[in-house]
């Protein structure tokens, strides 16, 4: 990536940096009583114009949706300032295979296309012309007919894989995982190729992706080899550790092998294997939120660059949890409890 790139694509990331919403904005939407109260404070922020096309009567769904595509406009144009950057471009791909995600889960639940529909928001796709890739998947007729649309897609193997995987074991999740798989093998590829100095965010992605793989594997009962299909691995110290957690009899012995890591401070402390499998998940991608807020100490850095896209995505996504709280009338706290914010 061009140096004078690089420092346009730091200063726009820094000057997006000073527009993210405070703890105490979050604070305010959240405690709106209705979904038309929230509309009116979301547009005294800057994300009033990515909502002005939402239609009453308001929606979560409809205004996650609006949000997501200003989401992907924003990391579009990032990219774009940043010029050829590969690591940007894996990034970006998590709107397309988060879109797949929604309608080979939909086609196994048996919603018709107009339902998964609503859960579909094409702006990324538009940008980078990719839009008849989800509409192939999402005019099929049922699941078989969506994996075979995505038979000549670069992925058509590993979507091939999940489907058979949920035949056997039956468990929705494992779509989630093997897309993710998608996304985080793109990202080790780009990284490879060198030159980039945001190795600690993306390094720490990729990580939370390969632990967190390992673990929901064990709670799904997957066997040994259907675990390491899952994983990416980048480095020797990092296979062995995980070969170590595969192996390991139960999933508290599975987390207890990252005592000796940089990660020990996030092993869960609760019994229950669900509740840890949540509390470990929410303690990484706060660490994740941390370390984004912490590029841009790095002055000119293309971690900055990675760090808005991140933070960014962190945003839209707390949004997107306040306004499904307001639509459900889930208390105020109970809300700000779950969010990914900055500790205060």
């Amino acid at each position: 990536m061009g140096g004078s790139k690089n420092v346009f694509a730091a200063v726009k990331s820094y000057s997006k940096r000073g527009k993210l919403l405070k703890n105490a904005d979050f604070q305010t939407l959240a405690e709106s009583r209705d979904l038309d109260e929230l509309m009116t404070r979301i547009k005294n922020t800057s994300y009033g114009e990515s909502i002005s096309e939402v239609e009453k009567p308001y929606t979560s769904q409809g205004i996650e949706n609006a949000l997501r595509g200003h989401l992907a406009d924003i990391h579009y144009s990032i990219a774009k300032t940043a010029g050829e950057s590969k690591v940007l471009d894996a990034y970006f791909s998590k709107f397309l295979i988060s879109n797949l995600k929604q309608i080979l889960k939909g086609k196994v639940l048996g919603k018709s296309q107009e339902d998964i529909e609503i859960h579909i928001n094409f702006r990324a796709e538009e940008l980078t012309k990719q839009r008849d890739v989800v509409v192939k998947a999402l005019v099929a007729g049922d699941l078989e007919e969506a994996v075979a649309s995505l038979n000549q897609a670069e992925f058509g193997e590993e979507i091939s894989k999940a489907a058979a995987l949920y035949e056997d074991k039956k468990n929705i999740q494992i779509f989630d995982t093997y897309f993710d798989k998608i996304l985080f093998t793109r990202l080790v590829k780009a990284l490879k190729s060198g030159g980039i100095d945001a190795g600690k965010i993306i390094g720490m992605d990729i990580d939370f992706y390969n632990i967190l793989s390992v673990i929901r594997g064990k709670f799904w009962g997957l066997d040994d080899a259907q675990i390491q299909d899952l994983i990416i691995v980048q480095c020797p110290v990092a296979k062995d550790l995980l070969t170590r957690m595969i192996s390991a009899s139960t999933i508290k012995d599975a987390f207890n092998e990252l005592s000796n890591t940089k990660y020990k401070n996030l092993i869960p402390s609760v019994e229950n294997e669900l509740d840890a499998i949540s509390e470990f998940e929410r303690a990484f991608e706060l660490a994740i939120y941390q370390a984004s807020l912490n590029s841009f100490t790095k002055m000119f850095s293309f971690a900055t660059t990675i760090g808005i896209t991140k933070l960014t995505a962190f945003e839209v996504r707390n949004l997107a949890a306040i306004a499904y709280a307001v639509e459900q009338k889930i208390p105020t706290e109970t809300t700000m409890s779950k969010l990914i914010l900055m500790t205060e």
